[in-house]
């Protein structure tokens, strides 16, 4: 009976590391370190094409100086994700391959 219940556990341990990861919601907070107001902040997993929603929302701003919390909760299952921040002067940055599933925090500088 032992072998049986051995036998079962080891086939569930092997099951669970074939599924896919469960979808996640992240929350870091985001610092905006620079001498420009941030307007837009969009994410998206590194291996998709399409940028998801502006995070900081239709009438949001991250002044300069300032902090805030973000939260992803888009249902992807990845840690591997790229940032695209757009400053009131309309300057453009992109960051390629954040790790969100241990970001604890994130600075935009300069």
């Amino acid at each position: 009976m032992n072998k049986s219940i051995l036998s079962g556990l080891a086939t569930l341990a092997l099951l669970m590391t074939a599924l896919p990861a469960a979808a996640q919601t992240v929350e870091f907070t985001l610092t905006n370190d620079s001498t420009q107001a941030l307007h837009f902040f969009y994410t998206s997993p590194s291996n998709e094409n399409d940028w998801g929603d502006d995070l900081l929302g239709d009438t949001g701003t991250l002044e300069a100086g300032m902090e805030g919390t973000v939260t992803i909760g888009d249902g992807s299952d990845q840690c591997l994700y790229d940032f695209k921040f757009i400053t009131g002067e309309g300057n453009e940055l992109i960051v390629n391959e954040i790790d969100i599933c241990t970001l604890a925090s994130y600075t935009l500088s300069e």
